[in-house]
């Protein structure tokens, strides 16, 4: 995507990415982490603040640092770099809230465009992972790399 990102800093695996939002309510770091399933090449994706007590990523927490749209790209910088990494993946994306789940809609919407030309993109409606189309509200995102 061509939006204006964070610099990224990952493992060598590629399968925890960190990065620093600034803004008003000054540096936070965030973390985007994939997690392995018991399903072959099934990751999960996590997003949040960076916990330092608990050395965990917070996905409950509202940072309104004024740079939600910078965020977003980054995140999505880690998949495109993620997938490149493993490309057999299929990644599994789902906001802790529903508000959370209708920004990434919303993000994807937003650039699904330049998205599809990189990966093949479903939404799960029903308890059915459909190809992604406009103005469907879905539960959830799974995404691919194209060959």
């Amino acid at each position: 995507m061509k939006h204006e990102k964070y610099q990224l800093e990952s493992d060598r695996k590629q399968l925890l990415f960190e990065f620093t939002s600034t803004g008003p309510k000054g540096k936070i770091k965030k973390q985007v982490q994939y997690s392995e399933t018991n399903l072959k090449n099934y990751y999960i994706l996590a997003f949040g603040d960076h916990d330092e007590k608990t050395n965990d990523i917070d996905d409950t927490v509202i940072t309104n640092n004024g740079d939600s749209r910078k965020v977003l790209a980054t995140v999505a910088a880690t998949v495109y770099a993620f997938t490149f990494k493993h490309p057999e993946a299929w990644v599994h994306i789902e906001g802790s809230t529903h508000i959370r789940t209708r920004l990434y809609r919303m993000g994807i919407t937003n650039n699904i465009l330049e998205i599809k030309k990189d990966f093949i993109v479903n939404g799960l409606k029903d308890d059915k992972w459909l190809p992604f189309r406009r103005g469907v509200e879905y539960e959830a995102f799974l995404i691919k790399r194209k060959k």
